[in-house]
């Protein structure tokens, strides 16, 4: 009989998106996550309610057959990069299998799996990271990175990132070095006392630009002058273009803004995705990899076939991106956005690109969706990891839009959005994964419908 607390030893049997590891012990199925199929891990049981069984892994006794090395010192304490043990064809193997099954156990058949496209990098192909201040263990040392896997509290310094360009890590270890040298504490998130927070480091690939945002408290008045001479006395391949101060007393442990203050240079850097030009501030939603995503939108004009003449929906549309790729020959493209930087930013980037059929809204999807009341030609969803609002799917449903693309970041939300427009009459035509995130269990897919009466 198995219970909480109790310390096993098990074979991984299979995984299920996006890190859950299947083990059986006495005939129990024991959900352990960061496994992969084939390891022999002990673990002990964390939650046990009914037939829900969780275990966390304390140890791994013997690898997968099929695994490798990691490349990075901080493999399996940083809490990313789950798949760097796994051969990059056998990372796009799991993944293109993973969301086949999801789909499938959804009862979405009957479509053209169009298999799963590689990012033109799967290493040093993110262009944001969001450090955190905090310390490794107990009054250690001032560090800087990542959270360490299944702690909220403990901060790996993740100065051999491999998924990063080594800039990233350059800018990190200054800003480290800095802090350390002259005491300042960071932000204790049970006392609530403290100054460093969060940096935010932002990478325009085609120009190789980068932003830079330090996120601390107001509990003391910091004078920057003497560090911006030493970031511009940087030695790194790219340019800083701007370097930004976001205050945040808030509570919650995330990059949020009470006030942002431009210390020197410029609020925003430029991108180059398929000849136009993006411009993106601190606080605006930006594919992470910008090779990756010139492929994903390609893959998503390809699906869309002809757009001109068109009227066509970009819903979430974050800075404007799959909306403006689609719009040189269309009659008109409208996106919705809740993030109003983002907005802003869009129809800048708009009128930055000499595109003025292109009008972005502020606003959630859910209420402003109401407002728009052509019928479009063609719908664009690219929504948060949570997938749509329910009330939101009926109401796109309710246009009666005969061409539908959907774009996810997360297979699982996929699969029950899609039964909900299948349900509705929709017919699934086509469904292609893209890897933006190598080295970690993340995918991208993107998904064809049509009205089945259409």
């Amino acid at each position: 009989m198995v219970k909480k607390k109790q310390v096993i030893e098990a074979e991984i049997q299979e995984v299920q998106f996006p890190n859950k590891g299947i083990a059986v012990v006495d005939d129990k199925k024991i959900v352990i996550k960061n496994t992969l199929k084939g390891q022999k891990i002990k673990a002990r049981i964390t939650k046990k309610k009914g037939k829900k069984i969780e275990a966390k892994v304390i140890e791994l006794i013997e690898k997968a057959p099929y695994e490798g090395e990691a490349v990075c010192k901080h493999f399996g304490k940083c809490g990313g990069c789950s798949y760097q043990t796994l051969s990059y064809e056998q990372q796009l193997d799991l993944k293109s299998n993973q969301v086949q099954k999801l789909l499938a156990d959804a009862g979405i058949t009957g479509f053209k799996y169009e298999g799963i496209e590689t990012s033109p990098s799967d290493y040093e192909y993110r262009n944001k990271m969001e450090f955190t201040f905090g310390d490794e263990y107990k009054d250690g040392p001032l560090e800087l990175g990542m959270h360490r896997r299944g702690r909220f509290y403990e901060i790996v310094t993740v100065d051999d990132c491999k998924i990063v360009h080594p800039d990233f890590v350059t800018i990190l270890t200054t800003f480290l070095n800095y802090f350390r040298e002259k005491q300042v504490p960071y932000y204790r998130k049970m006392s609530h006392k403290g100054f460093l927070r969060h940096l935010v480091v932002r990478k325009a690939v085609k120009t190789n630009e980068y932003l830079i945002n330090l996120v601390t408290t107001t509990q003391i008045n910091f004078d920057f002058t003497e560090f911006i001479q030493v970031l511009r006395d940087l030695k790194l391949e790219g340019e800083i273009k701007g370097f930004l101060h976001t205050l945040n007393d808030q509570l919650a442990d995330a990059v949020i803004s009470d006030e942002t203050r431009l210390i020197y240079g410029q609020d925003y850097i430029t991108e180059e995705i398929l000849g136009l030009r993006f411009k993106i501030t601190a606080f605006s939603f930006f594919q992470t990899n910008s090779l990756g995503a010139e492929k994903l939108y390609s893959i998503v004009r390809e699906y869309a076939g002809t757009t001109k003449d068109k009227v066509i929906y970009d819903l979430y549309s974050g800075t404007g991106t799959i909306g403006q790729i689609m719009a040189p020959i269309a009659k008109e493209v409208v996106g919705i956005e809740i993030v109003e930087e983002a907005v802003e930013a869009a129809n800048e980037n708009a009128k930055l690109n000499g595109l003025d059929n292109c009008k972005f809204i502020a606003g959630d999807v859910l209420k402003k969706i109401d407002e728009l009341k052509q019928k479009p030609d063609i719908i664009v969803l690219d929504p948060p990891r949570s997938g749509i609002h329910p009330k939101a799917i009926q109401k796109i449903i309710n246009y009666g839009c005969n061409d539908i693309i959907y774009v996810s970041c997360n297979p699982k939300a996929l699969a029950e959005d899609l039964k909900v427009f299948v349900e509705a009459g929709y017919v699934v035509d086509k469904v292609k994964c893209m890897d933006m995130f190598p080295q970690t269990v993340h995918v991208e897919t993107v998904t064809v419908l049509y009205r089945g009466d259409s």
